[in-house]
């Protein structure tokens, strides 16, 4: 069913608006016309590094850290375990060192560290030769929701893990509060590069479909979510949506009105993450982590 119409969130995109059509079973939405090529390697997602990369640093090392405990109650270390979207490989780095098998696929340019049979290997989901039954974990960490065809994903990965084995997703939850409160202009849209907008009914479903059983769902996060909650607020008062992220990843200019009205509106920060720790502890998470185990 035809719901509601997006903004490009890329500013090269300018005004181009996307119709997303919604499931009026499970709610999930899908961004209806086709991917563009070459966004997945170009603005935001331009393979060099963004602003104050090094000074986030320790946050992001923070935010692996939650996913390595998530991923241990799962299948804890030694396991060989895949990354699957890794971009440049911090996650991978960060499982490796906390005793993981660890390696990584990603399509994009930002996967530099490609070598073969290395930790980190420039290769689409479609595209992987993995043996059958070879992987004890595989993380799929904002990565399913940029894909046109999410289920025949899970069913090729499902291939690859052995019975019992781990499976780690994130993505935004469409039923979230921030969702709700901004509309069109969420922050978690992204449009076109996001294809698929999940609900947690809808997530559920789909991995029930293609093998798996959920074992948690978890909505409390800090990566992503008081941010995004912030940044969800902040859009209807810039003139592009997500002003800030586009100029932390260098995609946007500093000479533009939106910097002023981004700085003033720092001081709802706090608000903005109050507000997300509710709807994360009423499970309307900003975006969610699932839990599962492929079936034996």
């Amino acid at each position: 069913m035809a719901w509601l119409s997006v903004r490009a969130s890329e500013p090269a995109l300018g005004d181009t608006r996307y119709q997303l059509l919604r499931c009026l079973a499970c709610g999930t939405a899908r961004t209806s016309a086709g991917a563009l090529p070459g966004l997945h390697d170009s603005g935001a997602y331009q393979p060099r590094a963004p602003r104050l990369h090094r000074a986030a640093r320790p946050v992001l090392a923070a935010f692996d850290q939650r996913r390595l405990r998530l991923l241990r109650a799962l299948v804890p270390p030694p396991a060989r375990l895949l990354d699957a979207g890794a971009g440049r490989g911090r996650f991978v780095a960060a499982a490796g060192a906390a005793g993981y098998d660890a390696f990584g696929i990603d399509p994009s340019g930002r996967a530099a560290g490609e070598r073969s049979g290395g930790p980190l290997r420039r290769v689409t989901i479609a595209q992987a030769e993995i043996a059958p039954r070879s992987l004890d974990a595989v993380t799929l960490w904002h990565v399913l929701e940029h894909l046109e065809q999410p289920g025949e994903a899970l069913a090729r990965i499902a291939g690859w893990l052995r019975p019992g084995g781990g499976l780690l997703v994130a993505v935004p939850n469409l039923e979230s509060l921030q969702a709700r409160v901004a509309g069109e202009r969420w922050y978690h849209f992204d449009v076109p590069r996001h294809r698929v907008h999940f609900t947690p009914a809808g997530l559920h479903r789909l991995l029930a479909g293609r093998g798996f059983e959920v074992v948690a769902t978890h909505h409390v996060l800090l990566e992503h979510n008081p941010y995004g909650m912030w940044q969800s607020l902040v859009n209807p008062l810039t003139a592009r949506p997500s002003y800030l992220y586009n100029l932390l990843k260098r995609n946007a200019p500093l000479r533009s009105i939106d910097l002023p009205v981004s700085l003033l509106a720092l001081a709802l920060a706090p608000a903005a993450a109050a507000a997300e720790l509710i709807a994360g502890l009423t499970s309307r998470g900003g975006t969610i982590a699932v839990s599962a185990r492929r079936r034996r």
